[in-house]
């Protein structure tokens, strides 16, 4: 190649990028205007194994999804996350992160390559005030975020971003950080909580493959009935609930993710149940959505 061509080849590479850049930030302001509403989700999302298999509950993501506006990117509070502090995820590609044991080779296989935000994480770094965000560039996407969204947007070309759990503050601050959350339902992000209403992993019982505990079926129906009559109070402090309720979250990691999603539901909204069965004695799969 001459000095002359290279110069000349060198130039139209810089000005592609150029181009292609220029492009993606006005793809982002346009992502970033104003939408109409979408809706909010909780998922119970469960054994890991839900990432590759075809069963009922996989069944009612997708069922789900399908009347769900496709959106511009997706915002996810998973259970699998949590730090001192607040943080969200702000590499371009985030890793998909394989956080449990024991499963089968083909689970740790799997990569769910689905972009970043950075752009997304600096808008919610900015909208958010009751605490201070900082940028994540290590995380990635856990397996509370993936298994389910994988099965929901298998293409993986939608951007995803985390928001961590603080585990040093209550459930009130969770529930009203939440609202702060709002405005970004107006601009085609997706924000998904991702838990389990029940979940006790000391009770699990193999043999109750497709039922539950007393406790927890009391547990799971007295969630769904507070949830429905927005009795917000209850639901923010659940350490002051029956002993059904201690049983069902003995640690407040995968519960945390439902008040997010309860905390962002409007007056003029519906709350929808799917998926609303108990697993292996003391896990609950319902999920809700609301909008």
């Amino acid at each position: 190649m001459t000095r002359e061509s290279f110069l000349k080849t060198l130039t139209f590479t810089t000005l592609t990028m150029t181009s292609l850049k220029l492009s993606a930030l006005g793809s982002l302001s346009t992502d970033l205007d104003e939408t109409s509403r979408l809706p909010v989700l909780f998922v119970g999302h469960g054994n890991p194994m839900n990432a590759i298999e075809e069963n009922e509950f996989v069944t009612g993501w997708r069922t789900m999804i399908e009347k769900v506006e496709r959106p511009n990117a997706i915002l996810c509070i998973s259970a699998h996350w949590e730090t001192q502090g607040t943080f969200v995820t702000a590499m371009n590609n985030p890793r998909t992160i394989h956080d449990f044991g024991g499963f089968p080779q083909k689970l740790f296989d799997i990569q769910y390559n689905a972009p970043g935000s950075p752009e997304l994480a600096s808008f919610m770094k900015e909208t958010i005030k009751s605490t201070d965000v900082q940028p994540d560039y290590a995380w990635g996407l856990d397996h509370g975020c993936w298994s389910v969204i994988r099965q929901m947007y298998p293409m993986a070309d939608i951007p995803v971003i985390q928001l961590s759990i603080d585990y040093t503050k209550n459930p009130v601050f969770h529930f009203a950080l939440a609202k702060e959350l709002a405005a970004l339902r107006r601009k085609g992000v997706l924000i998904i909580g991702s838990g389990n209403m029940v979940h006790n992993l000391r009770k699990v019982d193999w043999e109750k493959e497709n039922s539950g505990y007393d406790w927890a079926i009391e547990a799971n129906e007295g969630f769904k009935k507070m949830i429905l009559n927005d009795e917000v109070d209850k639901l923010t402090k659940p350490k002051e609930l029956s002993s059904a309720f201690q049983l069902a979250i003995p640690t407040p990691e995968h519960y945390i993710p439902l008040l997010y999603t309860l905390g962002l539901k409007e007056k003029d909204e519906e709350t929808v149940f799917y998926n609303d069965a108990l697993v292996m004695g003391s896990l609950s799969m319902t999920s809700l959505k609301i909008g």
